[in-house]
């Protein structure tokens, strides 16, 4: 714990509201498939480290989007994390599916955190407003992500999108479609995964 502690800087108050968010996790897996069978083995990495590990790269002020939330990785980690640390950050997780909404706010509710609004809708239904950054984890291609993230993007706006080993394919196959300005850094939490910070999206004409 102490060395977690250290690793992302976040207090021992942050970490057991974390803690608790992954202790609620195996208890609603056991109602509804919120992640993956073979992932709950290994949560806490899988999961809450992976999400917490782009903390650093969020402004410290504006509106987050966090698309497809599910569970909420990595939205509501970061929301938790920023209620200390970055008070002026507020966080926006949509999720289409209504149980794990449900679950969502449960989460919200017994961690204390007031900075989050969960949001039960398609993104496409969604009015248009301005982001300060767009996060997303497994949800879809990069492609498709693009094309939800736009009409919430300003020139200031920066995606944040965890990907797996086949990120270069989706590179590839968004870049047929999409002008942006693209960083690929390397994932702290696992050999194959990377984040991918994007800017600048406009559609290719």
């Amino acid at each position: 714990m102490e060395n977690l502690e250290r690793k992302y800087t976040v207090s021992r108050e942050t970490m057991d509201k974390l803690k608790l968010y992954e202790s609620s996790l195996y208890e609603w897996q056991n109602r509804m498939n919120l992640v993956s069978r073979s992932s709950l083995e290994n949560a806490w990495k899988r999961h809450f480290l992976d999400s917490m590990q782009i903390f650093s790269l969020l402004p410290n002020k504006g509106v987050v989007y966090d698309f497809g939330s599910g569970a909420g990785f990595p939205g509501m980690v970061l929301a938790v994390m920023a209620q200390e640390k970055t008070p002026y950050l507020k966080f926006k997780l949509v999720e289409s599916i209504s149980k794990k909404t449900l679950y969502l706010k449960e989460v919200k509710k017994i961690t204390g955190i007031t900075n989050v609004e969960v949001i039960n809708e398609r993104i496409e239904n969604l009015p248009a407003e301005p982001a300060a950054a767009i996060t997303s984890r497994a949800m879809a291609s990069l492609n498709s992500l693009l094309g939800y993230a736009q009409k919430f993007c300003t020139p200031k706006t920066k995606c944040i999108f965890l990907k797996g080993k086949s990120y270069k394919e989706e590179i590839e196959e968004a870049e047929k479609f999409w002008n942006f300005s693209i960083e690929i850094l390397p994932g702290s939490e696992s050999d194959e995964g990377v984040i991918l910070i994007i800017t600048d999206i406009q559609k290719r004409r």
